[in-house]
């Protein structure tokens, strides 16, 4: 039997930057994944700038494409906003390559990667943990589910499903030449193209990456609104198309994010950005919080615990909490949001941008000063 300090399910962002930071502070670690790698993995692919440097490594040989504007539009509004900037906003990465990449940065700290494994069962011991899987058995004394949104961590280690999960659909598409070159200038998002939601166009090396989500729970018939889209974007020829529904975790878990041993990271907590839906930033930020805090607290499993919680606070939870507020506005409220967006869209598009670029935070009391310009939102 196999023992190690740390054993991480998933090979994603979030497991592979833990498995970095444990492996370097001389831990034991192994990633245990029930795929070979590299594997396919939807999603819209869009790193913000500052998940981009808060990595301590350099990513360009994995980078699709930069791009340092975006393009926000409004269905059936005359309102349009972009924002420029001399780094990129958002650089684009296909998940397979970038994922691998990841991995071999923590392999070469010295973490170990078990591939085509599932894990089958947990249990906890006086030792630490046992954890079965299709390869047998492995002993560690601490277990990070980083396996995404249908997290099989989470369900072994005791969580109800407790976060906000909306569905999404994304398709990777080669169009002709003459309509990539047009639409592979900028990043593009169009909000209300999907009631609830909105649509994206997020240009990779030699296709185009197009999606629709809604930031509801709800039955939805994507598809129409992605054909729609299509429309909107003057696609009148698709050479070809491949098609991926899955679903974004825009809302937390509401049991806690460790117990017994156990922690959980990116997708298996529910740390999407409520308004963007986007992930990678906060998949990465968060493996990293719980390796660090499993490492400065090692032998005391209940201030690793809360030193976790400490963390995910201070940086992810807070930040999350003011995003919902704004989702909540732009999608939900659409009367609320015209009005304000028609005083201040641009200054908002830019301050936004700065928060995803990393160059700002969002202000603390965001969230009282919100709600006490609009009162429906002392509601929520």
């Amino acid at each position: 039997m196999k023992k190690y300090d740390i054993a991480i399910i998933g090979s994603g962002p979030s497991g592979a930057m833990a498995a970095y930071m444990a492996a370097e502070m001389g831990k034991s670690v192994i990633i245990i994944e029930k795929e070979k790698l590299p594997r396919y993995k939807t999603c819209g692919g869009g790193l913000v700038h500052r998940g981009r440097t808060r990595l301590p490594f350099l990513i360009d040989e994995v980078v699709e494409k930069e791009y340092r504007e975006l393009e926000v539009f409004f269905e059936n509004s005359s309102y349009f906003f972009t924002a420029k900037r001399k780094e990129p906003i958002i650089s684009m990465v296909m998940r397979d390559s970038f994922d691998q990449f990841l991995v071999k940065k923590a392999l070469e700290k010295g973490a170990s990667l078990l591939e085509n494994t599932t894990a089958l069962g947990l249990e906890r011991t006086a030792q630490g943990l046992l954890l079965s899987t299709s390869e047998g058995n492995i002993k560690c004394q601490y277990l990070i589910g980083a396996d995404g949104v249908l997290s099989n961590t989470a369900k072994m280690g005791g969580w109800k499903e407790s976060r906000k999960l909306i569905p999404a659909l994304e398709y990777e598409v080669v169009v002709p030449e003459a309509d990539y070159n047009r639409l592979s200038k900028k990043v593009r998002f169009d909000v209300d193209a999907v009631p609830d939601g909105y649509a994206w166009c997020f240009p990779k090396t030699g296709h185009l990456s197009l999606g629709v989500c809604t930031l509801k729970k709800q039955k939805i018939d994507l598809k129409k609104y992605y054909y729609a889209y299509l429309d909107k974007l003057g696609l009148k020829e698709i050479i070809s198309s491949e098609a991926h529904g899955f679903q974004i975790p825009v809302g937390q878990r509401k049991d806690g994010f460790s117990k017994n041993r156990v922690f959980l990271t990116g997708d298996a907590a529910g740390f999407a950005d409520p308004l963007t839906a986007e992930g990678i930033s906060n998949a990465l930020l968060s493996g990293e919080l719980a390796a660090l805090a499993i490492l400065e607290n090692f032998q005391d499993e209940a201030a690793a615990s809360n030193a976790y919680k400490g963390l995910l606070d201070k940086q992810i939870l807070s930040d999350l909490g003011s995003s919902s507020i704004i989702a909540f506005i732009c999608y939900a409220q659409p009367a609320i949001r015209n009005m304000l967006l028609k005083k201040y869209g641009q200054k908002g598009c830019e301050i936004l941008t700065d928060i995803f670029m990393g160059k700002k935070a969002f202000p603390d009391d965001l969230k009282n000063k919100i709600k006490s310009r609009v009162p429906l939102l002392k509601y929520i």
